[in-house]
């Protein structure tokens, strides 16, 4: 998904921790420009394995408690699809409203945007009589390469 430039939410990212109080120490740098500078959803063990190829010395405590920090600001969502560890999606600040299709199999993630869907959103809440302030869809299914030729590149996807 596109963006406002990687500076833009990493500049959103700092002045959080600015307001905060924080230091932006060297790995906490690192783990920040790592996760600014992709639009693949990551876990937990992605991102330190993605930071240590530029910095070895990033610690798992310090992505560990970097996390939180990030989904604090708004910049990335945490999300859980039923497995074992958290998804981290990194596009959630230039696109909040956007959706997901999960393959079951390979755990292939897919964001998508629907104006149909923001429509039956609107149509909903004014109905119920609620504002929308945001939304979550996650479709679970089976990519169509698993399906057809009985095996797919992206199997065993996330690392646990």
């Amino acid at each position: 998904m596109a963006t406002d430039g990687p500076l833009c939410p990493k500049r959103k990212f700092l002045d959080f921790l600015g307001g905060r109080g924080l230091r932006l120490t060297a790995q906490r740098r690192v783990i920040v420009d790592v996760v600014f500078s992709t639009d693949q959803h990551f876990t937990a063990e992605q991102l330190l394995d993605w930071s240590r190829r530029r910095d070895r010395s990033v610690s798992r405590a310090t992505v560990y408690r970097t996390l939180p920090l990030l989904t604090a600001s708004g910049l990335v969502r945490e999300m859980d699809f039923g497995k074992d560890c958290k998804v981290y999606d990194p596009n959630y600040a230039s696109h909040p409203n956007h959706s997901h299709i999960i393959c079951q199999d390979c755990e292939k993630i897919v964001e998508f945007e629907s104006e149909k869907i923001a429509r039956l959103e609107n149509e909903i809440s004014l109905q119920l009589g609620f504002s929308v302030a945001g939304q979550r869809l996650q479709i679970m299914g089976s990519c169509e390469a698993l399906k057809k030729e009985g095996t797919c590149k992206n199997r065993g996807g996330l690392e646990r």
